[in-house]
């Protein structure tokens, strides 16, 4: 617990840090995706590290190891979470509105850009970002609870704090049914592969309006 408390001080300590260094002059692409994305790597990076100077290593502290199984049942997992995360958002946008939108998506707002930069911006969210923050709460976090409660407490812990974390009050509720699919991967293989997987697969769809908001392509319904 000690570990995932200094890995988050660290995330909390590098983006306020670039926003004192990048805060100033114009909101641009490159500045929001520095923002976003360098605390939630320097976190992984710090948890991986801290694995192998005080644990056992990533393979054993954080059961990161690349296994065919564990992707093709966190692939399986985040599919089959879209039948229930899918209709929640659905109910989710009916009782918001038509504002209704994540953190990511609000801070880039009208900020239009080149299909370079949006295909970055995707990469981030589906890749980075589901690996990054799977090796903080359903690793570093996870093998923490479970040592000390067990799996079942890991599940809920991390799937509470995971939704809690993104600092979306009125996103939560829709945050916690998401994190759901993700904890079950890891709960179910006890791969840390498969929930960095179903993540995903689960930022697939948010990815790709993102993507094609920025490069303005994006379909109006």
């Amino acid at each position: 617990m000690g570990a995932y408390l200094v890995v988050v001080t660290t995330y909390v300590a590098v983006g306020l840090l670039l926003l004192l260094v990048l805060g100033g002059g114009g909101a641009s692409v490159g500045k929001i995706a520095t923002v976003l994305v360098v605390p939630t790597v320097c976190a992984a990076a710090l948890a991986v590290l801290i694995t192998r100077l005080r644990g056992n290593g990533p393979r054993i502290d954080l059961r990161l190891h690349w296994t065919w199984r564990g992707l093709g049942w966190g692939a399986l997992f985040g599919f089959g979470g879209l039948f229930i995360t899918l209709p929640a958002a659905a109910l989710y946008l009916s009782i918001v509105g038509p504002e209704a939108n994540s953190a990511v998506g609000a801070v880039f707002g009208d900020i239009r850009t080149s299909w370079a930069w949006a295909v970055t911006i995707f990469l981030c969210v589906v890749l980075v970002a589901p690996v990054c923050e799977e090796i903080v709460y359903r690793g570093l976090l996870w093998g923490a609870l479970d040592w000390r409660w067990g799996r079942w407490v890991a599940f809920a812990v991390t799937t509470v704090l995971f939704a809690v974390a993104h600092l979306e009050l009125t996103r939560t509720p829709l945050l916690l049914i998401v994190a759901i699919p993700l904890g079950l991967a890891r709960l179910y293989t006890g791969s840390l592969v498969a929930s960095i997987a179903a993540h995903s697969v689960t930022n697939l769809l948010p990815g790709l309006v993102i993507m094609l908001t920025l490069v303005g392509r994006m379909p109006t319904v």
